[in-house]
């Protein structure tokens, strides 16, 4: 498997890692992969706050909007396919980017999980709908019995893949990720990129209420009425869920952008907390208040002066 040295940049929701992305295309020939666990779904761009049209006229991006939100998607899927897409950006010479928020699947990348073994399809289906049917509260104490590795975190989309492994493999998720490791793809050389907490919340509520000047409530609507499960895989993130909320009256539609700005500022929390302590491999750290086109200049300049 290709294990190339590749740039990996992280960091917390709202962070800035698009502007930094971008601006590296003044330095290399990049594309960027994105290892983003909601920005795989499609038609939920305003939510999932992906690229803009025009940002990916400007950088090919790769592993967005792949798949339906009813659609369920693993880590160990995403390894596997971005595998296949970083070594066709290198085939033609271009030089891959890894851009991301979602720790597990740049783990996946980065370290490998495990090799999944054959599950029986009925049996699978029969479980996801009955695991469609609980709210959030007993499916995470479900997968919290079934695995007591699982940590609660990960929204839905965890929990039920948590209950699947144990119950349809007799092993709980955990000891698959443990034992049964798969090769990794790449090489990593981590830029994390963090800001201010006060900094990282104005950006936060700056973008929430962005989200909801574009219509956030109304591409969850369309998304809906195209057929996305209301309990879908892609249904499940921040954003959506709030909207979902302005949709069934249960949230008044003015303290939408307030509510999302709250829920992201939790989990940037999480994930920042992630990023700090779980990378393995080199890590450059970078104050992300200066502007992009400068992170980029060291970013490249600290990656020319490594070691040949």
């Amino acid at each position: 498997m290709d294990a190339a040295r590749t740039v990996v940049l992280v960091g917390p929701t709202a962070v800035g890692k698009t502007a930094v992305a971008l601006a590296l295309a003044e330095h290399w020939p990049i594309e960027i992969v994105s290892a983003d666990s909601r920005q795989v779904y499609r038609g939920l761009e305003v939510a999932t706050a992906a690229p803009t049209a025009r940002e990916r006229q400007r950088v090919p991006h790769h592993m967005l909007g792949i798949l339906p939100p009813g659609e369920r998607y693993s880590a160990g899927r995403f390894a596997e396919e971005a595998s296949a897409v970083l070594a066709d950006i290198r085939a033609r010479g271009r030089f891959p980017v890894v851009v991301g928020g979602t720790g597990l699947y740049v783990k996946a990348l980065a370290e490998g999980l495990f090799a999944e073994p054959p599950l029986d399809r009925p049996r699978r289906d029969a479980l996801f709908a009955l695991t469609a049917t609980l709210d959030h509260a007993t499916l995470v104490r479900w997968a919290d019995r079934l695995d007591p590795g699982h940590t609660g975190s990960g929204g839905r989309h965890r929990a039920t893949r948590a209950i699947e492994m144990a119950l349809l493999t007799g092993r709980p998720l955990s000891w698959w990720q443990r034992v049964a490791r798969a090769d990794a793809a790449i090489t990593p050389w981590y830029v994390r990129l963090s800001l201010p907490r006060a900094v990282l919340h104005q950006r936060i509520a700056t973008r929430a209420a962005e989200m909801v000047r574009r219509g956030i409530v109304e591409e969850v609507a369309a998304a809906l009425a195209d057929g996305a499960p209301l309990r879908g895989p892609g249904m499940d993130g921040i954003g959506v869920r709030e909207a979902v909320d302005v949709l069934q009256g249960l949230l008044p539609r003015e303290r939408l952008a307030e509510t999302i700005a709250l829920a992201t500022r939790q989990y940037a929390k999480r994930q920042d907390t992630w990023f700090r302590h779980q990378l393995a491999g080199d890590v450059l750290a970078l104050d992300a208040t200066s502007p992009p086109e400068r992170l980029a200049a060291q970013v490249a300049a600290a990656w020319s002066a490594q070691p040949a």
